[in-house]
């Protein structure tokens, strides 16, 4: 029987096609395919937000353990979350001025890191590696780290995941806490795929945790500036648009911008600053050791040239060149809008210049958010609330000035960046405040979580403190909202240079004190050890049309490995679906009728809506398709990968691979059946 007369060239084309494929599955990323990120099983079940989860941590010597947390030391234990039990896991005790405070306060309520693959590399928690236990130390409202997480969640950030968690040790109750995504591997996939890039966590400053860095920092060496009011803080005294909040028109960058940073010493820093030059991200040179505190604080291995291309980028953003080249315009912008509302001065834009991580891909650059406990005006106790309330917009460093921070200083130098940033503020106000959907979701979160409050043994400040303290936050937040949105209008100066100008359109706040929702060196210790007669509520939480996740603190080292940034943009805002309560013993849920988000017009801009996941939610007007980082719907959160779970990249470019190789298969069969016939 003769063959077809085009076999060879259909087997030929087979081949050929099944190459193709190849090479696109090897270089997608070249050719502007962009990896999808993965979607993670810890996602829907831990961090849904809908609960309050238990965490049973087991030990047979936890007494004994508690000895060492100043050391830091991992612990063997038996973790149980929400009924599901994970044996060889390690614990220590993280924090930094946290773990000598909590020495003080005595009683031994440290913030803690749970590492699954620590003994067992295979082991996660439905993928999740590393997870953090917040102690929710000198904040009275229980609500700061979490409400600025989902805040950036929800505005498009690559935030980690969070929720509360009521800890069980030994069958004993120990205490309400913020369970919070661990900002390495897992975090990584889950928001940039598996060809995730690099992470770093700047730090110059050791302040008594004992995996602190500090190189170039002496303590000694800083003195904080005072006040006209008395505190310890001083408004900045910086560059910044026209006192009417109006973009400047023509504001660059100065001539030799880089070296305008240099020669300021490891901790000189300006205008009372406590980090070095690196941790602000300024170029000094391109010897290594001048960014010994970026690169001794990488969170996945990094060789020399991953050392090059982050000194680089660093050179041509300091240089203001090629931002979009060197920087991740959309989520730099939406970080900078949600870190700059919360007035968080134990931060990059503060005088400690640390509590960030550093993310790169391919020589971009972006920042993901950590630690902000001391945020809302906690940080070195401050007590003016009109200065906090009104805090400008435009010129937002507290000891330094714009131009000390290389990474917000782009946003200002040129009108088009200026605007853009100006554009989201207004979106994130009037969706996020405006529309009536904060308050209402703070109502709801805190209905959920304060019978655990008042259950909680070994709580830092008094139950009424804290019923307080939610209350200070709430119209903290209202106002700063008002104030914001006359910054941008130019009815209140956006620079603290025009506001000193004069003051009579500023928000009054002074009946606010900010002490009340938790400060810097204490406050109230309402708990003790023993017992507590009250019980808790019903264990449910907020099922919020749509929200989002969120992050924590911890100065440990850690090393991760690498994954891949997606480069497509966030949308200007999010939905929150609704998630269903975990199993678990005290775990609740809300009907979806509880909180519903309010209507509000579109912004400008597309939107992206959040498909239905239980950690992640938005309010309204947002599409579904927003890029950059999340996990199934867009946000920094997805569904499955892990132990158990196959990442939603890794799967895609499985089956990519296997499609190409059955085409190249049934070539070869096709040629060989009829080769055979012949």
């Amino acid at each position: 029987m003769s063959t077809h007369k085009y076999i060879d060239r259909i087997c030929c084309g087979a081949m050929a096609l099944a190459v193709l494929l190849a090479v696109i599955f090897m270089n997608g990323e070249s050719l502007g395919i962009q990896a999808a990120a993965s979607s993670m099983g810890y996602e829907d079940r831990l961090f849904d937000t809908s609960a309050v989860h238990t965490l049973d941590i087991v030990m047979d010597d936890w007494d004994a353990f508690l000895e060492t947390c100043a050391g830091e030391e991992y612990a063997d234990c038996t973790v149980v979350i929400d009924g599901e039990t994970y044996a060889n896991v390690a614990i220590r005790a993280k924090g930094n001025t946290s773990l000598t405070q909590v020495e003080n306060y005595g009683n031994d309520r440290y913030s803690f890191k749970i590492e699954f693959d620590h003994y067992d590399s295979g082991l996660t928690y439905h993928g999740l590696d590393k997870l953090s236990l917040n102690n929710i130390i000198q904040d009275n409202t229980y609500l700061k780290d979490y409400l600025t997480y989902q805040m950036m969640g929800w505005f498009g950030v690559a935030a980690p995941l969070c929720s509360y968690v009521y800890i069980i040790v030994n069958g004993e109750d120990w205490g309400l806490y913020l369970a919070v995504e661990g900002v390495e591997e897992s975090f990584l996939e889950r928001n940039y795929g598996s060809d995730y890039g690099e992470l770093y966590k700047p730090d110059s400053i050791d302040m008594g945790g004992s995996r602190g860095n500090g190189g170039g920092f002496d303590m000694d060496d800083w003195q904080p500036a005072e006040n006209a009011s008395g505190g310890d803080f001083a408004p900045p005294e910086n560059l910044g648009p026209p006192g009417d909040g109006e973009p400047p028109e023509d504001r660059e960058l100065p001539e030799d911008f880089a070296q305008d940073f240099s020669g300021r010493g490891g901790g000189g820093g300006m205008g009372g600053a406590m980090g070095s030059d690196d941790v602000s991200l300024i170029y000094t040179d391109d010897d290594y050791d001048s960014y010994q505190n970026i690169f001794d604080n990488a969170k996945t291995d990094i060789t020399d040239e991953d050392r090059d291309r982050l000194i680089a980028s660093l050179k041509r953003l300091n240089a203001g060149e090629d931002i979009e080249e060197v920087v991740d315009v959309d989520q730099v912008i939406r970080y900078f809008v949600v870190h700059n509302f919360v007035c968080n001065f134990d931060s990059y834009t503060g005088s400690m210049i640390h509590n960030y991580y550093l993310y790169e891909k391919d020589g971009r650059l972006s920042m993901i958010p950590w630690d902000y406990n001391l945020a809302f005006g906690g940080f070195q106790d401050q007590d003016d609330a009109t200065t906090l309330v009104n805090y400008p917009i435009d010129d937002p460093v507290s000891g330094g000035t714009v131009e000390s921070r290389p990474m917000l200083a782009w946003i200002f130098a040129v009108e088009t960046y200026t605007e853009l940033y100006h554009q989201y503020f207004a979106e994130f106000i009037a969706e996020y405040f405006d529309s009536g959907y904060f308050a209402e979701m703070l109502d709801q979160v805190e209905t959920l979580i304060a019978p655990y409050v008042e259950k909680d043994p070994t709580k830092f400040c008094t139950y009424e403190e804290f019923q307080t303290g939610v209350d200070t936050l709430r119209e903290f937040c209202l106002l700063r909202a008002e104030s914001v949105s006359g910054q941008l209008e130019g009815t209140i100066p956006a620079t603290s240079e025009g506001q000193a100008a004069g003051s009579a359109s500023l928000i009054d706040a002074s009946h606010i004190v900010i002490s009340d929702m938790g400060s810097m060196n204490g406050g109230g210790m309402g708990g003790g050890r023993g017992g507590f007669d009250g019980l808790p509520g019903d264990g449910q939480f907020p099922v919020l049309s749509e929200d989002a996740q969120s992050g924590e603190e911890d100065t440990a080292q850690e090393e991760t490995t690498q994954s891949q940034e997606t480069s497509q943009g966030w949308g200007t805002g999010r939905t929150p679906p609704s998630g269903e309560a975990p199993a678990g013993e005290e775990a609740g849920s809300l009907s979806e009728e509880s909180l519903t988000t309010p209507e509000t017009g579109g912004a400008a801009g597309e939107r992206s809506q959040a498909p239905e996941s239980g950690g992640n939610q938005t309010p309204p007007g947002f599409s579904e398709d927003t890029g950059q980082g999340g996990g199934s719907d867009g946000f920094p959160g997805g569904s499955q990968v892990g132990a158990d779970v196959s990442g939603g990249q890794e799967s895609g470019q499985l089956l990519l691979l296997a499609g190409s190789a059955l085409v190249l298969a049934a070539g070869l069969l096709i040629a060989a059946l009829y080769r055979k016939r012949a």
